[in-house]
């Protein structure tokens, strides 16, 4: 933590996950801890050698054998010594001189490199050909290795046509059973090298294709869960899925057209001369029948690219209306929609069939018309060398014909290759646009490395707060301003689109971009970390996820780390611990997706669980029983009395009757401020709230109360 504030980078403890059985942190939790944290960060392990290189560094973490750590802050290579702090010394310490021998009985090696910040390529890289060539390019030691290879065994497979050269020409005509000897044992030999030296180049292409795919996979990943809540809510799943899918294309093009390819190319530096030394002629017509190709697929690139984006278009759609059919799937049955939904699918179907039969038909012209042309080169070089052979008078033309034959296809795949590779590139073109249509939109506004991380105790002002939603004119919320002290049960009431929710997506950070002022415990909103700000929160929604596996996992998803006794805790306070008990196994209990083996009230209990975990001191309540059944809702709203006390609590809800014991209820009107006040005081005095209660409980005393009062969540009153 030492180390980060270095950078001005405050860790958060509580965001520090060990590694499975692990006792005493990790070089590797360690960083992954500072990865998570905005930081560039690495565990490895260093000896005296690469301390004494270390001399002008920021501090590097040494962690020490008995599970303590010192702060690396210098050498001195001529006395041989390294400077040491002890994390818990005095600010202003000065650092300890220590020599090898001393280190080394307390070190092993392990250590934490630092820096301030991830590289911009690494983490927040536009996503583009461009940052796929830098990332391939990080693995040029690797590729350095394959080139190499390919080299040599493109120097390799001139020895089996030079072999039959010599066989033709020398052999068969001066009956040299000893020279045929010695050219199968020299054969032979470089057949074994270039089967040992193949699989070394396949393996290493091998490691290099799954690293590229590890680092894509990683930095898609990390980028979509940067992404804001807005797009998300704008834009189907399925449709996200499709574009995001196109990155695998991406990535496949990367390691497999583009790399062999490119060992093609290599292969064609060493061959091309060999052929222009056998027969210049022949090598001119194959060179000559491959730029024919090259200009043939240049010339249908252009409209090809211009039927390729109906193509994707279509498949959009398409993957959109699959999406949402997936994902609304019980609405679909419950409607009995299926017929409307097939006929959206076929009508989908129908379209993307309909301009890849497009693409098909005019991508089949340049194949046509290229296909004589490779016939020809083929074909033409041996009737040619035939001819060529016929006119010699020597009598070695024929083994060199055989050797040009051997070989000319070898140089013509690579130069067809290159011309059908740009054809490809088209096609990953638009890949890449497509994922970075996701990837690159701008992320949410988080000072992950930065911010402020202060210690709440719930105090909630806003001071004319306006917001509007992207795309509409009217504000969600119209200088919005009041505040509420520390502890305090605040109720949230009014018609649909009043902002209530609004209001809660403001305090979570969801929406920055607001005018005016928000602040909690006096420190503005937008200064915040966001993560911090998201972890101080409990939040509970009308209709909460429940991820796939067991109860104790979904309970304990925001701080995995924590024990069965924490799970118990929050399970007992929020009234699940019951059910949970009865379950076949307990809090192993799986779920599955959609949780059908749970009733909306369980559910709801186990997400009030999930928010008290981490003992927040904020509890927002988003209509969070509007959608139980009244014994469910009476269940959750009586076990809310043990949680209330000392947290700031902040409940939506459209019934009034349950919120009846909030310290202040905030009446909105159209993003506007009505009132604010107790409830008996907004009864007196405020005509909307009055006359919502009033619609609410037409059977009940206005002055007096609900009858149902015994329902009501009595919560427990702040101080």
């Amino acid at each position: 933590m030492i180390a980060a504030r270095y950078y001005g980078v405050e860790l958060d403890p509580g965001e520090f996950r060990p590694a499975a059985g692990e006792k005493i942190p990790g070089a590797a939790s360690l960083a992954a801890w500072a990865q998570d944290a905005g930081m560039w960060a690495r565990g490895v392990r260093l000896r005296w050698k690469h301390l004494l290189k270390l001399n002008d560094t920021s501090p590097v973490v040494l962690l020490l054998a008995d599970g303590s750590a010192a702060l690396f802050a210098g050498a001195n290579v001529e006395h041989n010594v390294v400077f040491m702090k002890d994390p818990a010394a005095a600010d202003g310490a000065p650092a300890v001189p220590v020599d090898e021998l001393r280190l080394s009985q307390v070190w092993d090696g392990e250590t934490v490199l630092l820096r301030g910040e991830r590289g911009l390529q690494e983490a927040d890289a536009p996503f583009t050909m461009g940052w796929l060539v830098s990332l391939v390019l990080r693995e040029r030691r690797s590729l350095r290795d394959i080139g190499l290879a390919s080299l040599t065994l493109s120097f390799l497979t001139i020895f089996p046509p030079l072999l039959v050269m010599t066989v033709v020409d020398k052999v068969l005509q001066h009956h040299s059973i000893s020279t045929l000897a010695l050219l199968s044992t020299i054969l032979l030999l470089a057949m074994l090298y270039e089967t040992v030296l193949g699989y070394s180049r396949r393996l290493v292409v091998l490691v290099v294709g799954i690293r590229l795919d590890a680092r894509l996979n990683l930095h898609v990943f990390n980028r979509l869960l940067k992404l804001p809540l807005d797009y998300f809510e704008r834009h189907p799943a399925g449709e996200t899925m499709h574009k995001i899918s196109q990155v695998y294309k991406v990535r496949d093009f990367l390691t497999g057209k583009l790399l062999t390819t490119f060992l093609d190319l290599v292969t064609l530096l060493v061959l091309l001369p060999f052929l222009f030394y056998l027969n210049s002629a022949l090598a001119w017509i194959v060179l000559g029948c491959s730029c024919i190709i090259m200009l043939v697929i240049l010339t249908y690139l252009k409209p090809l690219r211009g039927v390729f984006k109906k193509v994707v278009l279509a498949e959009t759609e398409k993957a959109s209306a699959l999406g949402e059919t997936v994902f609304g799937i019980k609405t679909v049955k419950s409607l009995a929609l299926e017929p409307q939904r097939k006929a959206l699918w076929d009508a989908r179907i129908a379209e993307a069939g309909k301009w890849r039969l497009a693409f098909g038909k005019l991508g089949n012209w340049p194949q046509t018309l290229v296909n004589p042309v490779e016939r020809f080169m083929s074909i033409g070089i041996v009737l040619f060398g035939a001819y060529m052979a016929l006119e010699d008078k020597t009598g070695y033309a024929v083994g060199a014909l055989f050797a040009f034959m051997m070989l000319s296809m070898r140089v013509a795949q690579p130069l067809v290759g290159l011309a059908k590779l740009i054809e490809d590139y088209e096609e990953v073109g638009s890949s890449i646009g497509e994922a970075a249509s996701v990837l690159n939109r701008p992320i949410e506004t988080d000072a992950a490395s930065g911010g402020l991380r202060p210690k709440f105790a719930g105090a909630i002002s806003f001071e004319d707060v306006s917001f509007t939603y992207g795309g509409t004119k009217l504000p969600a919320l119209d200088r919005v301003s009041f505040s509420v002290p520390a502890g305090t049960m605040l109720g949230i009431v009014g018609r649909s689109g009043s902002g209530k929710s609004t209001l809660t997506r403001l305090l979570q950070g969801i929406n920055r971009d607001y005018s005016g002022f928000l602040k909690i415990d006096g420190s503005d909103l937008k200064g915040i970390n966001l993560r911090h700000l998201r972890q101080s929160f409990g939040v509970v929604l009308q209709d909460n996820f429940l991820f796939r596996g067991s109860i104790r996992e979904n309970i304990i998803a925001g701080r995995p780390g924590l024990t069965l006794e924490h799970v118990v805790h929050a399970a007992r306070l929020a009234g699940a611990e019951e059910f949970i008990e009865l379950m076949p196994n307990g809090y192993d209990t799986f779920i599955e997706e959609g949780s059908p083996n749970l009733s909306g009230g369980q559910r709801q209990r186990l997400a009030i669980a999930r928010a008290l975990i981490t003992d927040p001191r904020l509890l927002i309540l988003d209509e969070a029983t509007s959608a139980l059944d009244p014994e469910s809702e009476a269940l959750v709203n009586a076990n809310l009395q043990r949680i209330a006390r000392g947290r700031t609590m902040v409940i939506v809800s459209h019934r009034l009757s349950s919120l009846t014991e909030c310290n202040q209820i905030l009446v909105l009107e159209k993003g506007h401020v009505v009132d604010i006040a107790p409830h008996r005081t907004l009864l007196e005095r405020c005509s909307l709230y009055r006359q919502l209660w009033a619609q609410q409980n037409r059977h009940a005393d206005l002055q007096g109360g609900p009858r149902h009062a015994a329902l009501a969540p009595a919560l427990a009153q702040a101080d």
